[in-house]
């Protein structure tokens, strides 16, 4: 009876050991991935900020590192499209997808321009363009290039990143 209160206790203290040991095992774990966190976040930008000045593609790619951030447009877009059958009614939601504050500013700045570029190019679409999944996608990559291309001429950068349909309907 005695041997086997003894084991009782020794089994008590080998578990809580090995629980603590774990913990412990786990903190370590744990602060390491926080320091190679920060040393990567600190001291492998460092490294990257030259060659991005020199080569255009490296600038690209910083700009895809940065925050995104979704600006969306004030109200849906409402328009007809014609057809030889009937005419349609359209109505799109879209959200831009923007990198860094200061291209979140600027987009705001110029939501009526942005509104009127895509009002043009989503009018210009035919009813077979927008049944069609990648007639959709179509006059989405065409929205962007024209929205780009009218903002790049005022502002003289990319601003925008994406152009993203988060509602889409047509009767």
């Amino acid at each position: 009876m005695a041997d086997d209160k003894e084991l009782l206790v020794e089994d008590g203290k080998e578990g809580k050991g090995k629980k603590k040991l774990i913990i412990i095992i786990a903190g370590v774990v744990v602060l390491l991935a926080v320091l190679a966190g920060v040393w990567f976040m600190f001291f492998s930008s460092d490294d990257a900020a030259p060659a991005a000045s020199a080569d255009p593609n490296a600038q690209q790619a910083t700009a895809v590192t940065a925050t995104a951030h979704y600006v969306g447009m004030p109200r849906p877009f409402v328009f007809n499209v014609r057809s030889d059958i009937r005419d349609r009614l359209v109505q799109i939601k879209v959200q831009l997808l923007v990198r860094g504050a200061s291209n979140e500013a600027l987009t705001k700045q110029h939501i009526p321009l942005i509104e009127s570029t895509l009002l043009d190019t989503f009018s210009s679409a035919s009813v077979s363009e927008l049944s069609s999944v990648e007639g959709k996608e179509l006059v989405r990559q065409q929205s962007l290039e024209n929205v780009q291309k009218k903002l790049n001429d005022l502002t003289g950068s990319v601003v925008i990143e994406k152009v993203l349909f988060t509602g889409f309907v047509m009767q």
